[in-house]
């Protein structure tokens, strides 16, 4: 569980405190001597610290200096990073509480150093047998003006469960184990969900899935979850497609080294989609969304498909299949397909897609592509910033598309090397027919250590995006695409 963050009237000054100002001149009277005012000047204008901690042996005191920054995401993001050492240090010291006094009712940033402060209290102890370093730390206080106090909490507990989905191991969460956990998540909420097993997903003639998951002893499912509340503003849904891939070893073409570790999190993006679902219910946002999550594992079984295999997807289209490796697209372009019965004002996937898509923008940042969305994925690169989930927009080009052609099927699955998280993101587009935005998330899905409030293992990347995403398509009446 991550701290609780709620608001308060009443001025603390005796139990562990942050401090949160702009200017030293700003401080309150009776808190530091002398010789700690000294220190407090030194620290923030020759070393040009910004969060300061004093250690009074009955409580810890810190000052925050907001940073100067006239770009807002950057100077948000620096105070959910100080927000999160701070975090470090309460917990070190087995601390279960603290306030936040917001001296200069700075509400953003306050928020801001109070999310980055419960989002590193995340930690999955689910097998470990020693409590030894388990966080302390369960509420934060804020004596502010601060709002959105509820949409936070919210919010950061949909990633905290998106956590422990992408950082559960496949021995315990398989296809058919993923779709029962959204189920019982979203239980109560008022979503509706129904989960796609083989016997439908035959039915559906899904050659994207079922060839995938030709080669494993585990059952595929596809789950669709629709939120669809009382009074909501946009006549047609806003798709969210997540990939599901619950493990990944590269299928025939089997991944090699140190590739295959971590490829628990290639579920990735599944787990967001269903968490943000999780998230907008909670929230009682008035928004038409629907969730599309295909699952399965990519093994060399005994059927596993081959190099140079035919599969006949959703839409009926053919796909020669030249590296099995290149297992996600398949999936998704079954989904895609699929979401068409839903005639979407937009539809958005999420993917650990490419290992191009790291190389290319590292952990920093998603790569995103678009197809007739330019204003929808303006508003998304904006959400990007808020969160500090960025994006980074590469071109969805046609010469892309003629490096997917097959001399014996409608296309193949693979492309050359130069480009490929372009062509990946073409070879998915032959699957749509409406508003569509691309994201891979292979960079900041999942990480090997810590950055920051974004801790280790799974960072339930896309949750604070695609929830702010979906707020701000709110508040902007749809941003007029509801009349498509």
């Amino acid at each position: 569980m991550l701290p609780v963050i709620s608001t308060t009237d009443k001025e603390q000054q005796l139990d562990n405190l942050v401090i949160i100002l702009s200017r030293l001149s700003k401080l309150p009277g009776g808190l530091l001597s002398s010789s700690e005012k000294l220190y407090l000047r030194r620290q923030t204008e020759e070393e040009k610290n910004d969060l300061i901690h004093f250690n009074r042996i009955d409580y810890q005191l810190f000052m925050y200096v907001i940073r100067k920054d006239k770009n807002s995401s950057r100077r948000l993001e620096a105070c959910r990073t100080a927000g999160a050492k701070a975090a470090g240090i309460l917990n070190k010291e087995k601390a279960e509480k603290v306030a936040l006094y917001d001296v200069e009712d700075k509400s953003d940033e306050t928020l801001a150093f109070a999310e980055g402060m419960a989002l590193a209290c995340y930690q999955f102890l689910k097998y470990k047998t020693d409590p030894k370093g388990m966080n302390t730390l369960k509420t934060i206080e804020l004596y502010s003006m601060a709002s959105s106090v509820t949409l936070l909490n919210i919010v950061n507990d949909a990633v905290s469960r998106c956590r422990d989905l992408i950082n559960e191991p496949n021995s315990t969460l398989t296809a058919t184990v993923f779709a029962r956990e959204v189920e019982r998540m979203v239980a109560g909420l008022g979503i509706t969900t129904e989960v796609l097993n083989k016997k439908k997903l035959e039915a559906l003639k899904m050659g994207g899935i079922l060839g995938v998951n030709k080669g494993s002893f585990e059952p595929p499912t596809m789950t669709v979850m629709e939120w669809k509340p009382e009074g909501y503003l946009n006549k047609k849904p806003v798709v969210l497609v997540g990939k599901g891939i619950v493990y990944d070893t590269g299928g025939m073409n089997i991944k090699t080294g140190n590739n295959m570790m971590n490829m628990k999190d290639d579920m990735s993006g599944a787990a967001a989609v269903a968490c943000t679902l999780y998230a907008i219910a909670k929230a009682g946002l008035p928004v038409y969304v629907v969730g599309l999550m295909p699952a399965t594992d990519n093994r060399p079984g005994e059927k596993a498909i081959v190099s140079g295999d035919v599969l006949t997807m959703h839409n009926g289209s053919t796909v020669e299949v030249t590296d099995t490796d290149a297992e996600g697209r398949l999936l998704l372009a079954d989904a895609l397909s699929y979401a068409k019965k839903f005639n979407p004002v937009l539809v958005i996937d999420l993917a650990t897609l490419t290992g191009a898509a790291l190389r290319a923008v590292g952990h920093f940042a998603a790569t995103v592509m678009q197809s007739d969305a330019t204003r929808e994925l303006e508003l998304l690169k904006k959400s990007g910033d808020n969160t500090y989930e960025r994006v980074v927009e590469f071109p969805m080009w046609e010469e892309y598309a003629e490096l997917l052609h097959s001399d014996i099927a409608d296309l193949k699955n693979l492309g050359p090397p130069e480009g490929s998280l372009i062509i990946a993101g073409k070879f998915l587009e032959k699957f749509t027919a409406y508003p569509y935005i691309h994201l891979d998330i292979a960079g900041p899905a999942f990480l090997e250590k810590t950055d920051s409030y974004r801790g280790t293992g799974g960072t339930g990347y896309g949750v604070r995006l695609l929830f702010d995403f979906i707020l701000n398509f709110v508040k902007n009446g749809l941003n007029g695409t509801n009349t498509r």
